[in-house]
């Protein structure tokens, strides 16, 4: 695939604004290059790379460009889009890339925006640590959805023996997320929120297991696994100081959410509660911080 081709194309799926992205597609490119390398043999004919930049139409792009590395060894496009559904013309891409980004949903499984439903998620905001075994079910069967929806989209995307490589949370750093949810069941308590409003709320993400992206993968066909692996980052964040930095950033990830549901006072609030709660948050951290929290799947186009 490499030496047949004078120009290699790449695509980063939910690239955010930078600068993450660069850093990982200039591994992606430099892990080509040395691949052709040892293909060739030669330092001749070199192809040319072009990179894709993809993320939803409200994604700041003039932020990501501007910000692009000034000696970089590619060509860079943006494409605005959700990646469930198709974004190329057939058979373009020979290598994709998607960094926690597929643990975002769609859309909030719609069982649970029902109060009659079963699935109403009353006084929590995510599966995780819910026993209602319907929230769970309503959360996988819309991950299923949409990874079928973007499977069969990079199927026709994807050149024949094109790889794509995804990279994804693991569920257990997610359980963090349910410190949020704490803090407004706090408010609830207080009685400076209304419990209907937390019960309506749900974050709409779900973490795979490698169970569950074997499930879809093998469903949809088109695609062979050739590694799959939980790993973990290591990590220095397990005191009370650190916790504290690691709060902050995932409120930076969550709080456009919970702005959108509460409004910006109520969100404020939570968010700030959430993070005096560092001393617990970091006791969680230190029991769990060497534990699986990623999933790593390199995928090949059949």
């Amino acid at each position: 695939m490499l030496s047949s081709s004078t120009t290699i194309r790449i695509a980063d799926f939910g690239c955010s604004f930078g600068p993450n992205p660069f850093i990982a597609m200039q591994h992606v490119v430099q892990s080509l290059k040395d691949k052709l390398l040892q293909v060739t043999n030669s330092t001749n004919n070199i192809p040319e790379f072009q990179i894709f930049f993809n993320d939803h139409v409200i994604n700041d792009f003039s932020t990501l460009f501007q910000s692009l590395p000034i000696g970089r060894s590619y060509y860079a496009f943006g494409v605005p889009r959700t990646f469930h559904g198709r974004l190329f013309p057939s058979r373009p891409i020979h290598f994709a890339h998607s960094s926690c980004a597929i643990h975002w949903l769609s859309k909030i499984p719609k069982e649970l925006l029902d109060e009659k439903s079963p699935a109403w998620n009353r006084g929590s905001i995510h599966y995780i640590g819910t026993s209602n075994v319907e929230v769970v079910n309503a959360y996988v069967a819309q991950f299923e959805k949409d990874m079928e929806m973007l499977l069969n989209a990079r199927a026709e995307e994807i050149v024949e023996g094109g790889m794509m490589v995804l990279v994804t949370p693991f569920a257990s750093y997610t359980r963090l997320m349910n410190f949020f949810g704490s803090s407004l069941m706090d408010l609830v308590n207080e009685g400076k929120l209304d419990e209907s409003l937390v019960d309506s709320f749900n974050f709409p993400m779900y973490f795979p297991s490698p169970e569950d992206m074997t499930k879809v993968v093998e469903k949809n066909g088109f695609f062979s696994i050739e590694i799959m692996e939980l790993t973990y980052a290591k990590s220095k964040l397990v005191d009370e100081a650190d916790a504290k930095t690691f709060m902050i950033n995932l409120r930076a990830v969550l709080e456009g959410l919970i702005i959108n549901h509460f409004g910006s006072e109520i969100a404020k609030e939570a968010c700030a509660r959430t993070i005096l709660k560092s001393e617990e948050i970091s006791t969680w951290m230190k029991a769990n911080y060497e534990k699986s929290c990623q999933l790593f799947v390199a995928l090949k186009r059949k």
